[in-house]
């Protein structure tokens, strides 16, 4: 009897990943994200390096150590042992949101870092979570002296009166001041790591779509779609790099997809004028 055996695409891989919020498996999802750029990742092997990198910190920890020990543990070997830190001089290299490159160069954004981070911090039983704080992903720490906010560029402690610093320019621009400022806490909520995962692909969304690169764009609209598959914004937004690549077929059933379920959106007329262009291509 012949044995074959099926090797799922890295979109199908993903998409397993990704069927359930029960135990969701952040750290892997955020792996396999480099599978389209790089073939022949193994994903696995990649765990594994992550799992030695736990062993090694769990090895320097004692085994009475309380919680305030072990974050300060943690920080010591990740930030100063490890040397990881932002890539400040290629903030916008797609490699920053790959997680076995960052590995290697030590250097990525505050999303990819935070992923590794939260890996060994979960892994010595701390209460660590992530926050989608705007333009800044952040840490959070629950001690049993109070919450912690970290910047997992360096693993400074944030105070309340440096993220509301930080938050300024966002509620400017969001025009969230005087009577429609929000309370600092709505910005320090846990982010499921759904959206964790959704954030990272828009970090990348946004550096090809900058570069007009229509190829890779569309495998990350491939994955946001499958991640979140009534996010009906981002049919649209692969309908469009599809048109884009000359493949009409498929960008119309992306834009008619839209049209269909994204009610009161001001760019419908917009939307509705590029798919009879396309339609008249198409005849």
């Amino acid at each position: 009897m012949n044995l074959t055996l099926t090797v799922p695409t890295p979109l199908a891989y993903f998409a397993i990943l990704v069927q359930s919020d029960t135990d969701f498996p952040l750290l892997e999802a955020a792996v396999s994200l480099a599978q389209d750029e790089y073939p022949d990742l193994d994903v696995q092997q990649v765990l594994g390096e992550v799992d030695q990198l736990l062993a090694r910190l769990r090895r320097r920890i004692p085994a009475d150590a309380g919680p305030l020990q072990k974050l300060r543990a943690v920080n010591q070997f990740f930030f100063r042992d490890l040397s990881f830190a932002g890539n400040v001089n290629h903030y916008y290299d797609p490699d920053n949101s790959y997680v076995s490159v960052v590995l290697h160069t030590r250097r990525a954004i505050p999303i990819s870092l935070a992923v590794l981070w939260l890996e060994l911090a979960q892994g010595l039983g701390l209460a660590a979570r992530g926050v989608g704080f705007p333009g800044h992903f952040m840490l959070k720490v629950n001690l049993p002296e109070g919450q912690v906010v970290i910047d997992p560029l360096d693993g400074q402690s944030l105070s309340r009166e440096d993220l509301a610093e930080r938050l300024e320019p966002f509620r400017r621009r969001s025009g969230l001041v005087d009577e429609f400022e929000v309370p600092l806490g709505l910005y320090l909520q846990v982010a499921p790591p759904r959206d964790i995962i959704a954030r990272m692909l828009r970090n990348l969304k946004e550096i090809h779509t900058s570069q007009e690169d229509w190829s890779r764009l569309i495998a990350v609209q491939d994955r946001l779609i499958v991640l979140l598959p009534q996010a009906w914004a981002e049919y649209r937004d692969r309908g469009l790099a599809l048109a884009e690549m000359g493949n009409s077929g498929r960008a119309l059933q992306d834009l008619e997809t839209y049209l269909v379920h994204a009610e009161e959106s001001i760019d419908l007329d917009a939307i509705a004028k590029r798919v009879a262009e396309l339609r008249r291509a198409n005849s």
